[in-house]
This record gives C-alpha cells, structure tokens and sequence, in this order.
C-alpha cells in the first residue's frame, strides 16, 4: 500500500519543488519512510524483550513456560491422545479454546497493543 502512495506524492514533488538536488533528496526520504518506521518497530520490541528478560527467573521464565504449556497440551491432543486411543486408551483432551488465544497472544499476534502504543 505504501508503494502505491510513494508514486503519487513524489509525482507532486515535480510540481512544486523545482531544484533537482532537493526534489530527488525528498523522494529519496519518502521511498524509505516505511523502512525506517519498520526498523524503529522492531527495535522497540527488542528493547522490551530484553526487559522482560532481566530480573528473577519468575519473571523472566513466564514467557518459556506459558510456551512449554501450550506445547504440551499440544502434544497431548495430537499426538498422546490419538496413539493411546488406537491401544484403547482413553485419554482426555487440553481444551484448545482457552489454549489458543493465550498461545496466540504470546506469540505477538496481537499487536493491535503495539500499535496502540505508538499511536499513544
């Protein structure tokens, strides 16, 4: 979407901007724009990574543990349950509603929060 707008606006730099030197500087800054926003993004999360990395290992261990618990549950309800169930084990399932959207949120596919953030 971004490409589709970059054309348009240094199309209007022809028109009103009539040095060379700083038109092609202008258009130069608004192709990379998006790069730059991107970069800064990216660079923000790691800062918060790295704090949420630091202090005990409670606090630091929440992340990799809520993560094994998915896997497990995971494991448990696509690969346990259904072996033990061709022996004639029955064994009951993780509810993956409740498992999904937490698996989801700490993968960061909720980043309506960071944009959130950087909207303020």
């Amino acid at each position: 979407m971004i490409d589709k707008l970059i054309a348009p606006v240094t199309s209007l730099l022809d028109k009103f901007i009539p040095d060379a030197d700083t038109k092609q500087k202008l258009a130069h800054e608004i192709s990379t724009m998006s790069d730059k926003y991107a970069q800064e993004i990216a660079l923000a999360q790691i800062a918060v990574n790295r704090e949420e990395a630091k202090g005990n290992w409670f606090q630091a261990g929440w992340r990799p543990a809520t993560g094994w618990i998915a896997a497990l549950g995971f494991a448990v309800n696509f690969l346990v349950s259904p072996i033990a169930a061709g022996f004639g084990v029955d064994i009951p399932q993780a509810d993956t509603s409740t498992m999904m959207p937490v698996l989801m949120g700490m993968l960061g596919l909720g980043g309506m929060r960071t944009f959130e953030r950087i909207k303020k």
